[in-house]
């Protein structure tokens, strides 16, 4: 049997809402100590969100982030999950990918969505409607960027003369893709270099969609994040920091990102009860991790780091006892 590996990331999004708010260049500049850190501490991989117009200033800046990880780290594979793709203009994404790419030595992957906020859409002057042909039609304008020929794209939403990107990356970033409905999982199986799945239950719909495509399903990437709280007392550690998962969860259904049946949560307790977080312990988790790494198609499993508004001391210790106590044992797991 060839040994395998799986990486562990950590995974942020730069909130600062109330009823915990600070100044916002303390909430960059522990949290970007904290990645610093992390990767001392041995995680490979860090994460970063997008979205715009949000009263807790919700990152909407992440390649500009990316950048800055970039300068403070060493081996960390630096990915966004993701980047709002339908409200950028392609080559631009493309420019400032291959130059985040060439300053880390190959270290930046790029994941991509299609954005559902009505707000976002307005704000930027883009048509929800014509996001999946915009979206596609972006995914191929990029590749074509990155190859260093004339772009010389004419498409339905989108047309790009034969202008040239350079520099070109010399290590190309993977295009990545987000999706939760049968129909985007269809398409990341047809497009996307790989998965960013954030339901395990959807990894059955991408082999299965891979196979659709014509492709081998062993050949697909999955890059998975995870939705649990892990320390040595996980009840505990719910009870100081569960409101401010709370807060994240209702916010996300308020938007409409679970669809438009669910309701807001009125007690922390009732997040779990519904299973929107996990609460394991070490044990647990190494069991939950590994059986997860079985499919072989994962390449990265990452969790959020800091929760909206979460104190970084909390954080912090999270990130360390999943470092010191799940990390290792996982992955000696995984590669046996």
């Amino acid at each position: 049997m060839t040994s395998r590996s799986v990486r562990f990331g950590v995974w942020y999004d730069f909130r600062n809402p109330e009823p915990w708010t600070q100044s916002y260049e303390n909430v960059y500049g522990e949290t970007l100590d904290q990645i610093e850190w992390a990767e001392t501490l041995g995680y490979d991989s860090v994460w970063l969100s997008e979205h715009h117009f949000c009263d807790d200033g919700y990152a909407p800046s992440p390649l500009v982030i990316a950048g800055a990880v970039g300068a403070r780290t060493k081996k960390m594979v630096i990915g966004t999950n993701v980047l709002l793709l339908p409200l950028h203009d392609p080559i631009r994404i493309a420019e400032d990918s291959a130059t985040l790419s060439i300053m880390t030595g190959g270290r930046f992957d790029l994941g991509v969505g299609l954005g559902y906020r009505e707000e976002e859409f307005y704000g930027f002057r883009r048509d929800l409607s014509k996001r999946p042909s915009t979206f596609e039609e972006s995914v191929e304008v990029i590749r074509r960027a990155w190859s260093g020929e004339p772009v010389g794209f004419e498409g339905k939403r989108i047309s790009v003369p034969d202008v040239r990107v350079t520099p070109a990356p010399e290590h190309r970033p993977q295009l990545l893709l987000g999706g939760m409905s049968q129909v985007a999982v269809d398409r990341v199986a047809r497009i996307g270099d790989g998965f960013l799945c954030a339901v395990p239950a959807h990894l059955p719909m991408y082999t299965e969609a891979l196979t659709k495509a014509g492709k081998d399903p062993a050949d697909g990437r999955v890059y998975s994040g995870q939705w649990a709280i892990i320390d040595d007392d996980p009840e505990k550690m719910w009870s100081e920091i569960g409101d401010h998962a709370l807060y994240q969860v209702n916010q996300y259904i308020r938007w409409g990102a679970f669809g438009p049946d669910l309701a807001p949560f009125e007690h922390r307790d009732d997040v779990i009860a519904a299973g929107m977080y996990q609460l394991w312990d070490a044990a647990t988790a190494v069991s939950e991790l590994t059986t997860l790494s079985a499919w072989p198609q994962i390449e990265d499993v990452y969790f959020w780091a800091k929760l909206p508004g979460e104190a970084i001391e909390t954080s912090s210790r999270r990130v360390e006892y999943l470092a010191s106590r799940v990390m290792p044992e996982v992955k000696a797991r995984v590669s046996s």
